[in-house]
């Protein structure tokens, strides 16, 4: 009997137990990643004494076993072992750094890998790594239980609302890991408050802060920012994925339009590898990204070591392409050790630019296999979504450029070279979409500060991190205006006729957003009444911050952390909102679909 044969009896054996024993072990990995996590919250986010951290890296390291079991049972179970490895190449390679960091640890007491990356200067990465481990282990564990399970066609739940509540539960674990004592330098912990608007304003990447990311916030306290900042970027584009799921369970494409602004319609088959197409890009980006910066950081910034370079790269590099603006320098990239460093602006400006470009605009601009297209048939464009978002992206840019130059040429460019003016310009207002700023806003002049409210208002493209009302709402608007004015039978944008249904979406966006501007700056007129009364501030700054929370922007003339606390609650539903999407919530709020068939006589009136 040769080893094949002796498998396929052994699996003959095995089959009858198979799908009762894979289903017992799935339980039981979702309770222990959950009880980690748990666990890993009360390793890092409360001070220990040796004993209780003894006992808690040994809930650890016994999950860190049974991750391993469970993995070599499941290839025990298969036919083909060599196919499912293949299959599940990056679980494999999990399981891996597992058993030679086990094996490390039994015979010498020591992580091997983890002993290795920081003789290289990089600190506390075992830290990272295994939060990383248990995070990937929940996440993939609870959505296989969710697809295979009986949970989501018991809730046929509107796909807006699953996506608003997949925000609000990232932001509650976010409040409540800020206000974990060891998140901080302050002597008792973070305020529910102060950490609710700040895990807001990270997952909402948003980038407003009560607090100073650079010296408040302790290296874990730091960590946690960065996760809340890439997942909240993230979970944009993966509900995207996450509908085409809930779609065989009863939640109808043609009953929900909100999905068609979650994911491309060509695309709309083929969720999971869109999905992992999208993490892949995204992460190349910002590793990319955090390479360059680490390159380019210069004498000028002093850090501990090398370890903290590599971390203010990582976190800088993430933070820019998700359009967060939250930065680890006091006063932000007006920091002395950056202001004038050039190179890190241009860096920061791509990413940004980038990251408000959008994902779809992305693959049809740069994946290879649509440029091998468009090279061997030089006839096929870009798509017409692609044209708008890049097109009035770079126009925008250009527009702020200009009028920030003009606007701020004996203000806060004087003094600057020729290169170093044009490269500010370019800055600010490439980072409409962010917070990030290389000058200080609250010495910004009123006539640009009134030209960032209309460029943070028109924000970012569709399926991008950025918020406002987006590239496509402004165009088609914008098409409309001229159609009207030149009496034209159609509405048209780059030799295509734009459909009712999407004036009539865009329009809502607009009406929505200013409604929701509108009542929010009333509300803040009200509750702000002290930050009025101030000689140097009026409803000026009310308005820059109220619209740069909505849009999801992040700049300020520096109030925030004047905001009282009924403020501080009405710009965190502004961020939330302005994050979700106005329509989101109105398809949310708007109950259930009931299609009518019912036409009324056409009514007229004067307009103007």
């Amino acid at each position: 009997m040769n080893f094949q044969e002796f498998r396929e009896r052994v699996n003959v054996v095995l089959y009858s137990s198979k799908g009762q024993v894979l289903s017992i072990l799935k339980i039981l990995n979702l309770l222990v990643s959950a009880s980690t996590l748990v666990v890993l919250a009360m390793y890092y986010g409360f001070p220990n004494d040796s004993e209780t951290a003894t006992l808690l890296l040994s809930w650890v390291k016994t999950s860190f076993f049974f991750y391993v079991f469970q993995y070599v049972t499941k290839v025990l179970y298969e036919f083909h072992p060599v196919q499912f490895i293949r299959k599940t190449w990056f679980e494999c390679l999990v399981m891996s750094i597992l058993i030679i960091e086990g094996t490390s640890d039994l015979l010498t007491g020591k992580l091997f890998i983890g002993g290795f990356i920081q003789g290289l200067g990089v600190g506390s990465i075992q830290d990272i790594y295994t939060l990383f481990i248990q995070g990937y282990f929940f996440t993939v564990v609870a959505a296989e239980l969710l697809r295979q399970g009986r949970i989501l066609p018991r809730f046929r739940l509107n796909p807006a609302l699953i996506f608003i509540l997949s925000f609000f539960g990232i932001i509650t674990i976010g409040t409540v890991l800020l206000m974990l004592p060891e998140m901080t330098v302050a002597a008792n912990s973070m305020a529910f408050i102060d950490a609710l608007f700040t895990s807001t304003s990270a997952t909402c990447v948003t980038g407003l802060m009560v607090e100073d990311a650079a010296t408040f916030f302790t290296f874990k306290g730091q960590v946690v920012l960065l996760l809340l900042i890439q997942l909240g970027g993230l979970n944009l584009i993966a509900f995207g994925s996450f509908l085409m799921l809930a779609a065989r369970f009863g939640l109808g494409v043609k009953q929900h339009d909100v999905i068609e602004d979650f994911v491309h319609r060509d695309n709309y088959n083929s969720g999971s590898s869109m999905l992992s197409k999208v993490l892949l890009w995204c992460l190349g980006i910002e590793v990319i990204g955090a390479l360059a910066l680490y390159l380019s950081w210069g004498p000028g910034v002093t850090f501990q070591h090398n370890g903290s370079s590599i971390f203010h790269s990582i976190f800088h590099s993430i933070s820019a392409f998700n359009s967060a603006g939250i930065t680890l320098f006091t006063d932000g990239f007006v920091n002395e050790s950056v202001v004038q460093n050039w190179s890190v602006h241009w860096i920061v400006t791509f990413l940004v630019f980038f990251g408000a470009l959008g994902m779809v605009a992305i693959f049809d601009l740069f994946d290879p296999a649509r440029l091998r297209e468009r090279m061997a048939q030089p006839w096929k464009k870009i798509d017409f979504a692609t044209k708008i978002a890049l097109y009035f992206s770079i126009g925008l840019v250009a527009f702020g450029a200009v009028g920030f130059w003009f606007l701020e040429q004996e203000n806060t460019l004087s003094g600057m070279s020729y290169f170093g003016q044009f490269t500010t310009a370019i800055f600010q207002s490439t980072t409409r979409t962010s917070g990030f700023s290389t000058v200080n806003i609250g010495t910004v002049g009123i006539p640009m500060l009134f030209l960032f409210i209309i460029l943070m208002f028109i924000g970012a493209s569709s399926s991008s991190t950025g918020g406002g009302i987006k590239t496509s709402t402004f165009a088609i608007v914008l098409a409309d205006v001229w159609r009207t004015i030149r009496s034209l039978d159609h509405v048209q944008l780059f030799q295509r006729t734009i459909p009712e249904i999407l004036r009539s979406r865009a329009y809502s966006v607009l009406l929505f957003f200013l409604a929701g501007n509108t009542i929010a700056i009333f509300l803040l007129t009200i509750t702000e009444s002290s930050i009025l009364d101030m000689p140097d501030r009026g409803i000026l700054d009310l308005i820059f911050e109220e619209i740069s929370a909505f849009g999801t922007v992040g700049l300020s003339t520096g109030i925030t952390p004047m905001l009282s606390n009924a403020g501080k609650v009405i710009v965190i539903l502004s961020m939330f909102i302005g994050r979700v999407g106005t329509l989101t919530v109105a398809f949310a709020l708007g109950g259930k679909y009931i299609k009518r068939h019912i036409k009324y006589p056409t009514g007229h009136t004067m307009v103007g």
